[in-house]
This record gives C-alpha cells, sequence and structure tokens, in this order.
C-alpha cells in the first residue's frame, strides 16, 4: 500500500536480445535456440546454464502452480541438503548402481558424497530418523523443489537435457499397499491437472523403473518431434507405453488388439511405486494401531520443472516465435508506446498509454508488475511489435493509429489466439479481468 506502481521498462531489464530478423536456423533444437535469442538462458558450461530474469519468473510461476497442485493432494514442502552421503547412497546399493551418473566428491576429511540427482535415500532417512511415527500421521507426503545434479553423457537440447536443473521431488509413506497405490493414484491425477491448467496435450505412458526401482512405474510425456523417448500409444486410448518396457514381437493393444502407433516424447514426469524398497534398508517404520512396528510403503514423484520451461517451448511455438503456457509466461502484457517523434506521440498517445498502464493497475493491481513496457521508442511500432511477437507476450497492447480517436482506441494483440482487437481503455481492462497470473 502506498507503493508507486513502478513501470518495468524492456530497455532495464536484464534480457540481451538476439532476435534475428527472419528466424535463423542455428543449432539445437526450437526451445534452445529460441530461449537463447530471446535473452532467458546463457550457457555457462556443457549442460549448464544461467537462467536470465525473465526465465526466472516463468520458473517461479510453474512452482507456483506445482505448489498448489502437491498441496492440494497433502504435499508438505521440505528442503533436503544437495549433498548426499556416500554411506546413504552405499546402504542403498546405488553408489555402484549409478555408476558415472553421479557427481562424486570428498570433503577434508576424505568422506565421500555426491551431488544429488534425486533423494529417495535422504528422504526415507529423514523419516526413519523420526523413530516413533505413528499410524495416524500417515500418509506423509514430502516434496521439494531444488537443484539436481546428472553427469550426463552428451548433454544437449539446452534445459532439455542438462547437467543441473531444478526438479520437484515427492516422497510418500503409506500404512499399506492399498494406501500407497492410492497415493499413485492421486499423484498422477495431480500431474494431469497441472498439464492441463498449462495447456500442454500430454501422453501418460508405462516406463521402466530404472536406477529408481519399485514395481509400477509411468512417465508423463509431451509428445514432440525432438524427444528423446520413443512411445507406442493404442489409437483408442487403451494403453500406451514407452517402448523400452516392451518386447520387439508387441505391436497390438493388449487391450483391444488395435495396432500401435508410434511417436516421439518429452519426459517431464516420471511416477513410482516403491513398496518398501527404501524404508527397509533405512528402517522407516510406523506403529500400528496394535502398536507394532510395520514398515512404511513409498512412492516417489518427479516433475522436471526446467524441463517443463523448455518443453512447453519446444511444442508450443513456431519456428522463429516463443509461445508460452499462459500461465507462466515471464509477463502477461506488453505496451508499446508511439515512435518518438510520431504523430500519434505528438496527439498525447504516449500519455494515454500510460494513462492506461495507470488505470489497469488500478483496477487489476496482480497485473500491474506482470507488463512490460517497450520503451525503446527510437524503433518504429511494427519493429517493436515483431519483437514482442517473438518473445511470447500473451497480450501486447499498441498505442496505434486509432489511440487519437475520440474516445481512443487501442490495438491488443492476442498471441495465444492469433488476433487482433481494437479496444477502449474500458474495454481493454475487461479484458484483463479474465487473465489468471500463478
Amino acid at each position: 500500500p502506498g507503493r508507486a506502481k513502478r513501470r518495468v521498462l524492456l530497455s532495464r531489464l536484464f534480457q540481451p536480445l538476439t532476435l534475428p530478423a527472419d528466424g535463423g536456423a542455428d543449432g539445437g533444437c526450437r526451445s534452445q535456440r529460441l530461449m537463447l535469442q530471446a535473452g532467458l538462458i546463457h550457457p555457462s558450461g556443457p549442460g549448464c546454464y544461467c537462467l536470465l530474469p525473465p526465465a526466472v519468473r516463468a520458473l517461479e510461476k510453474l512452482v507456483r502452480a506445482v505448489d498448489e497442485e502437491m498441496q492440494a493432494v497433502g504435499g508438505q514442502k521440505v528442503n533436503l541438503p544437495s549433498l548426499s552421503s556416500a554411506a546413504l547412497w552405499r546402504a542403498s546399493g546405488r553408489w555402484e548402481q549409478m555408476g558415472p551418473e553421479l557427481f562424486r566428491l570428498e570433503d577434508r576429511h576424505g568422506a565421500g558424497f555426491c551431488l544429488g540427482p534425486t533423494h529417495e535415500e535422504a528422504a526415507t532417512e529423514l523419516v526413519a530418523a523420526q523413530g516413533s511415527l505413528s499410524h495416524r500421521q500417515l500418509p506423509l507426503r514430502l516434496y521439494q523443489v531444488t537443484r539436481k545434479f546428472r553427469d550426463e553423457p552428451k548433454p544437449r537440447f539446452g534445459l532439455l537435457r542438462s547437467r543441473e536443473f531444478y526438479m520437484k521431488d515427492m516422497y510418500t509413506f503409506d500404512a499399506s499397499e492399498g494406501a500407497a497405490r492410492r497415493t499413485y493414484g492421486l499423484l498422477c491425477d495431480a500431474y494431469g491437472s497441472l498439464f492441463s491448467r498449462l495447456g500442454l496435450r500430454f501422453v501418460k505412458v508405462r516406463a521402466a523403473t530404472g536406477s529408481i526401482g519399485g514395481t509400477v512405474s509411468h512417465e508423463f510425456q509431451l509428445p514432440a518431434d525432438i524427444g528423446e523417448d520413443r512411445l507406442v500409444l493404442c489409437p483408442a486410448g487403451h494403453f500406451a507405453a514407452n517402448v523400452e518396457t516392451l518386447n520387439d514381437e508387441q505391436d497390438s493393444c493388449p487391450a483391444c488388439g488395435e495396432k500401435l502407433t508410434q511417436t516421439r516424447g518429452i519426459e517431464v514426469g516420471h511416477t513410482f511405486y516403491l513398496g518398501t524398497k527404501y524404508s527397509s534398508v533405512f528402517k522407516a517404520v510406523f506403529y500400528s494401531p496394535e502398536n507394532k512396528p510395520r514398515l512404511a510403503e513409498m512412492g516417489c514423484y518427479g516433475l522436471g520443472i526446467t524441463r517443463i520451461l523448455a518443453a512447453s517451448i519446444e511444442v508450443l511455438s513456431t519456428e522463429d516465435s516463443i509461445r508460452w503456457p499462459r500461465l507462466i509466461a515471464p509477463y502477461q502484457l506488453c505496451f508499446i508506446p508511439p515512435k518518438r517523434g510520431s504523430k500519434e506521440e505528438g496527439e498525447e498517445g504516449a500519455a494515454l498509454l500510460e494513462q492506461l498502464f495507470d488505470h489497469l493497475a488500478e483496477a487489476r493491481p496482480h497485473l500491474a508488475g506482470d507488463s512490460v513496457l517497450d520503451d525503446r521508442t527510437q524503433l518504429t511500432v511494427g519493429k517493436r511489435l515483431k519483437d514482442a511477437n517473438k518473445l511470447g507476450y500473451p497480450y501486447v497492447v499498441v498505442a496505434g493509429k486509432r489511440v487519437c480517436e475520440d474516445p481512443p482506441v487501442f490495438e491488443v494483440w492476442d498471441q495465444n489466439a492469433n488476433e487482433v482487437l481494437f479496444l477502449t481503455k474500458e474495454g481493454v481492462i475487461e479484458l484483463m479481468s479474465k487473465v489468471q497470473v500463478s
């Protein structure tokens, strides 16, 4: 309260643009190329990237949406150390099993550690250390959003396959196998809800358990030509699997007999029913109603946060223009004032656009900090509009030729719907009342 409405000026944003005049076709995949050109990421080493301010805004919005979904199913947020003791990993058998994928190091005392690629051991040891967990405290659903590290042999495609990345990982503890399987279904539904909110078409496929272990596993995949996973799907929707789970002979749906179709996908989520694989090692027990110690039934659930950012750009964008899920676009609105010295500027077009911003900030306060003003008025409106299109702001408001009318009329570009509206100040405010910001 009482704070001045600060306009975010494009010229002041730390977002070094290298937008080409006509697309550009340098190496990598679409999302990597667009994110580099738009000043969202900057390479700092093989498989490692700096996230620049607009990308961090998108990341934080995505994390808020993930928090909402996880807390809706009873998730409690924790933060586990990135440094994991080698002793924990040796106890589970994964110190040797993970091989060169683990970043390993020793402290000054010679004790071994790894930079955590995942946290099953740490989360289970945390719960086991409590000792007196009661059945009344279950189900227990602990999750975090943290940096993870994997020594990828061939990091590529920007944030789609990197060595350092953000992940949401949840570890669940239930009193019985039936309860753990209900939790599994609940978390799969939460993942589906998240991707639906983001407007991303996904498929849930049967998957291998790999080094995580357990007996049931599914991947959430965004279909994309650039995807590294090969998927088979039943045309009627009865069956979907990663081909690594099938034998070579299987080419028809086990449910209806239809011939399976093949596609490629980007894995953005993975769920595992673990049973007692880790709770038996670390003695993660709870006390039953009869006061008997019982091993907790576990599951783990991962979402690739930075991968979702890149994958959403990969599947929604054109070759030369970013398209964001509206919910996580770094800025919802871009305002483009008239060119310096133009007729529209001479007739108070810039002042009218600023008044619109002020009225919008008053009527829709949640949008005040979600708007950017392209103050590069030495450039034509057309050039700035082209840049705005490439950067993927969901809405662009232009003080064009009709801003001189009475009442003033603004051009509003709805980028995701690919349409242009001509609206008065009141019309713009009404339209923006429907915009959701995470």
